[in-house]
């Protein structure tokens, strides 16, 4: 009995995730204007409405290692960002912003410029169609590893990886390399 319960709850979430997803977000589209958490009590973050360029890092999952190792790079290079242009990076990893905020200062306990922004229950990154079901790792719904450049809300380039644990073209060093 308790294997169908299970059998039948994963079949439940696989179709939760399905209906979350939307069409993969692509270089000219909008950033969608979903708000994103920096503190744990309000969602006051708009990415959508940055003016300038930006670069958005979604993570599968704060203190994962190919996460806690992808970041620091970003961490490492802000200010070659910077000389190019940028006026912020922001990590987006589908978690509440107490762990977000956590990660950041066990990454950085020195501080950094660098946003880590929650997006709690996935809104944002199903709508940037960026969605995928790690229920078997991760315990639900997660984004894929992707890195957007946005100049003034509008996607310029798109990155994501071809499977969760790699950190390839979303590298700090790849990323700086390709712009």
């Amino acid at each position: 009995m308790a294997s169908l319960v299970t059998q039948a709850a994963k079949a439940a979430h696989s179709v939760a995730v399905s209906v979350l997803a939307r069409s993969q977000i692509k270089e000219g589209d909008k950033i969608p204007e979903i708000l994103l958490k920096d503190n744990p009590e309000t969602a006051t973050v708009k990415v959508h409405d940055i003016p300038g360029k930006i670069l958005i890092a979604g993570v599968p999952g704060a203190f994962t290692p190919p996460c806690s190792s992808q970041i620091p790079g970003y961490i490492e290079n802000y200010q070659k960002f910077v000389d190019k242009g940028f006026g912020g990076i922001y990590v987006v990893g589908v978690n509440d912003a107490f762990v977000m905020n956590a990660w950041k200062e066990k990454l950085a306990p020195q501080g950094t410029p660098i946003h880590f922004v929650a997006d709690d229950q996935a809104q944002f990154v199903s709508a940037l169609g960026l969605v995928m079901d790690a229920t078997g790792l991760l315990g639900g719904p997660r984004s894929k590893r992707f890195v957007i450049i946005a100049q003034d809300g509008k996607v310029l380039r798109l990155k994501v990886e071809d499977e969760a644990p790699n950190v390839t073209c979303t590298k700090a060093d790849s990323v700086l390399e390709d712009i």
